[in-house]
């Protein structure tokens, strides 16, 4: 089966080329390569490849920078959706798109599922969120996979960001008032590839909106002191520095980060069992091929 990945320069995109089952002919494009905002470039490149299936993991996702680069941001987060969408339909091409935890308000005390009405607070969720009802209108066979909190060898992260502040700083100081997932970004590759193999298969999946993400639930600092506690077993850090717990008010940042992230994926289970993963067992892995690969910053 041919499928072209979109983005493949990204957190996500790369995995997914790294992690490509047998049985499918991947061609990834960076956005160097395909701006997904043209839609002249869109149609060209589904035409010429021809394939079956089509996976999003172009985005734009600087989600302070949106807030003031609002016209690139719906370019490419929902007026790029839409041109994929269109082609896809088109041409008879399946899409399988990344979303993002960014699409809620961030103020519920539950696990969101799916259903759960969206409500972005800011210009990057709100962006994504057209996004998604673009695909939804114009492509009748689609699945928008919604994530949080992304990290991996690859791109810019958290995970990343720590270690580059541990080797730096004594103290660290770490919000502890936002609740969310960390999800590493090859465990939403293998996510996807499960989805396409069932696809390659059956040709057909239960179209529509899934969540996927690790777990469990864990705040900012959380996921900073596993890092952190991670990275000296690993060697990848002398000393671990002191963390203060701070809130999202003493962390002011241009866009507002929701207060509450976690997903609930129990409907991706169900239907096609696929199961969340220990984002502490996914960390040692990240961290392990950083290591190796001298990739840290």
């Amino acid at each position: 089966m041919r499928v072209i990945v979109t983005g493949a320069q990204g957190q996500v995109g790369r995995e997914l080329l790294l992690r490509a089952p047998s049985g499918f002919n991947v061609i990834g494009y960076g956005s160097g390569e395909l701006d997904i905002s043209d839609s002249v470039q869109v149609e060209e490149v589904l035409a010429r490849i021809k394939p079956q299936l089509l996976i999003n993991a172009a985005a734009y996702t600087a989600v302070d920078k949106a807030e003031s680069d609002i016209e690139r941001a719906y370019a490419v987060n929902r007026d790029g959706v839409a041109h994929l969408a269109r082609a896809a339909q088109a041409q008879g091409i399946a899409v399988l798109h990344i979303s993002t935890d960014y699409v809620f308000d961030g103020n519920h005390t539950l696990p969101y599922t799916p259903g759960d009405v969206t409500a972005p607070s800011g210009v990057y969720g709100s962006s994504k969120l057209a996004g998604e009802q673009q695909l939804q209108q114009h492509c009748s066979r689609h699945v928008i996979l919604r994530t949080s909190w992304v990290f991996g060898a690859h791109g810019n992260n958290f995970v990343k960001t720590m270690l580059r502040l541990g080797r730096e700083r004594d103290e660290l100081a770490v919000v502890a008032d936002q609740r969310g997932c960390p999800t590493s970004a090859g465990s939403i590759a293998d996510t996807l590839w499960a989805l396409a193999t069932i696809f390659r298969r059956d040709g057909m999946l239960k179209w529509g909106v899934y969540h996927y993400s690790g777990a469990p639930a864990c705040t900012w600092y959380d996921f900073a002191d596993e890092i952190f506690n991670q990275a000296r077993s690993e060697a990848l850090l002398e000393k671990k520095p002191r963390l203060k717990a701070i809130t999202s008010a003493e962390f002011p940042t241009q866009a507002k980060r929701p207060g509450w992230s976690v997903l609930d994926c129990q409907t991706l289970e169900q239907d096609y069992g696929v199961s969340t993963r220990s984002w502490k067992v996914e960390l040692q892995q990240v961290l392990q091929q950083l290591g190796s690969a001298s990739l840290v910053i």
